[in-house]
């Protein structure tokens, strides 16, 4: 559990190069600089428990105790697994690393919760060229503040470095997420029917899809600096791109918990038409209106600066809608009122109508 790793293979029959024996440390591997990671990360892994946790670091595997889950009747266990994509080229640039852990665990409850699910514990494995341990340990930091803040356990990783595979200042990360939900609590698209209501809730920003178009027409294309002033941000081109996801899992468990909810979806790669269609069943489709908000400024900067047209944009990157849940239409504006009083901006967007299973139209303009 969070370790340093020593997964590279040995080389049967090599033993000295040029009268010297070879060594790890020679070969780009510096254990020393694994123990210092781990140490530093400590602090971070111990703000990110739950009371069903066993153990701590140091061990193989992480433990959880499982008889907590005694007060279901017919407990799912639900799992996701992801990563966070060419983000992780940004904060190598900008040399910023407390955020991009965030992203992660964002990508990974967010996922899980649409299900009903509760997010019990994450899991990450950070792959470097060079072991910095106080970037690794930044990482971390970032991943641990979201568990936190999504009411999970970091429970257990793996750091390894990969020199040749991987240039001195490249990493990369990904990671896995465990919960649990009641059978007869499931959310999805046996839930949905015609008639039922869509309320949006607000993404952060970009998140942390479609950032290979992001980069290719921002920084490729337009050619411009991560230390760029934006004056339509408010703040610098680098600052934007590196806003953390947000993570909408405490939020959508307490929707679910006090309103008619019968599905969410979380918006990622494909945009929000690709992603509602996933939990509509067969004979339902959606009608989305733009009229019903704005999207925020980087999503028009995007599609300015590159001649990136809306059907591109709308397939691509979340136009500002980061979740949605589809609600009988009797609860709509309770559970409005519940993710408002939260602190979460959320508003009707539109509803599911008898169609083409999967047909999601977005109509109308924006403000």
């Amino acid at each position: 559990m969070l370790r340093p790793s020593t997964r590279l293979p040995a080389i049967a029959g090599v033993g000295e190069v040029a009268g010297r024996a070879a060594t790890y440390a020679a070969a780009g591997v510096d254990m020393v600089a694994g123990e210092r990671a781990v140490h530093l990360m400590r602090r971070w892994v111990d703000k990110a428990r739950r009371p069903e946790v066993v153990g701590g670091i140091g061990g193989f595997a992480g433990l959880f105790d499982a008889s907590a889950l005694k007060a279901y009747e017919r407990p799912l266990l639900a799992t996701s697994a992801d990563g966070v994509g060419t983000k992780v080229s940004i904060a190598q640039a900008m040399d910023r690393h407390d955020t991009i852990g965030f992203d992660l665990v964002g990508m990974l409850v967010d996922d899980l919760v649409v299900c009903g699910a509760e997010p019990l514990y994450v899991t990450d494995y950070i792959a470097c060229g060079r072991l910095v341990p106080e970037r690794v340990a930044a990482i971390v930091q970032g991943v641990a503040e979201a568990c936190v803040l999504a009411g999970c356990a970091l429970l257990g990783g793996e750091t390894a470095e990969h020199p040749g595979l991987l240039g001195p200042d490249d990493f990369d990360l990904a990671g896995a997420t465990t919960g649990v939900v009641e059978a007869d609590r499931l959310l999805g698209p046996g839930r949905v029917r015609a008639g039922d209501v869509l309320v949006a809730m607000a993404s952060s920003g970009l998140h942390s899809n479609g950032y290979s178009l992001v980069r290719h027409v921002l920084l490729e294309r337009a050619g411009w600096a991560l230390d760029r002033e934006i004056v339509d941000l408010g703040r610098s081109l680098g600052d934007e791109l590196l806003e953390p996801t947000r993570i909408y899992a405490r939020d959508c468990l307490a929707l679910a918990g006090a309103a008619d909810v019968h599905a969410m979806s979380h918006v990622t790669g494909g945009g929000l038409a690709a992603n509602l269609a996933r939990v509509l069943p067969t004979g339902a489709g959606a009608q989305v209106s733009r009229a019903t908000w704005t999207p925020q400024p980087v999503f028009g900067v995007v599609g300015s600066a590159g001649g990136v047209d809306r059907d591109e944009l709308e397939r691509t990157l979340n136009m500002g809608v980061g979740m949605v849940a589809v609600v009988a239409a009797d609860a709509a504006d309770a559970a409005v009122r519940l993710l408002t009083a939260r602190g979460l901006p959320a508003w009707v967007c539109g509803e599911v109508v008898a169609r083409a299973a999967g047909d999601v139209q977005l109509h109308g303009e924006h403000p």
